[in-house]
């Protein structure tokens, strides 16, 4: 049995984040796109973020569960391909609301309704050019015991109950609370960060 920890490897410039850079509360998603709970969870994520655009910072880190989601890492690779060229989130998105749909046709169909370059993108795609970052995460997953998705931290703690929205605004209202007890949220405008 794995051992659940709280979040070992520090959210830095490279996450890709929504919300802003200094939120007092910072949701990290250990996440893979073929996960049909990653899915369900991701628009309650959204719309806390709406709900709190100044108090909420939301992460996503892959952690691609390839003995039960073949199309995962190929998925997660795609998206730091888009990431590379300005449009992680949107890539993020479709891949989560055409999920059943993650072969390596779908991606380059995908990335050219983005407007992305697909030969550039089929090339890096096929070279592994993002390979140790997707690996990168997965070794920070691990660390923290990570053993399945999608796996919270907010603030830094692994958060432990149901996905759907009413539970996680009511941990997201306890990490205020702490929070602003600690400090007072600075004024920030949400970001998206590729």
């Amino acid at each position: 049995m794995t051992q659940q920890r709280d979040l070992v490897t520090p959210v830095t410039a490279i996450d890709h984040s929504l919300g802003p850079q200094h939120a007092p509360v910072t949701v990290v998603e250990y996440g893979d796109f073929e996960c049909p709970t990653c899915k369900q969870a991701a628009p309650s994520l959204q719309l806390l973020l709406s709900r709190f655009p100044e108090q909420v910072r939301i992460v996503f880190r892959h952690f691609p569960l390839e003995e039960i989601h073949p199309h995962a890492l190929c998925a997660a690779e795609a998206s730091e391909v888009a990431a590379a060229q300005g449009r992680f989130w949107e890539m993020h998105d479709l891949m989560y609301e055409r999920q059943d749909r993650l072969q390596l046709g779908d991606l380059l169909r995908y990335a050219a309704e983005l407007g992305l370059d697909v030969g550039a993108f089929e090339a890096d795609l096929s070279g592994a050019r993002f390979g140790d970052r997707v690996a990168g995460d997965v070794v920070g997953a691990e660390a923290a015991g990570v053993a399945g998705t999608p796996t919270f931290f907010i603030n830094d703690r692994r958060y432990v109950g149901a996905y759907d929205e009413d539970s996680l605004e009511q941990a997201l209202r306890e990490a205020l609370r702490e929070a602003q007890g600690r400090r007072p949220p600075p004024a920030a405008t949400p970001t998206r960060v590729a």
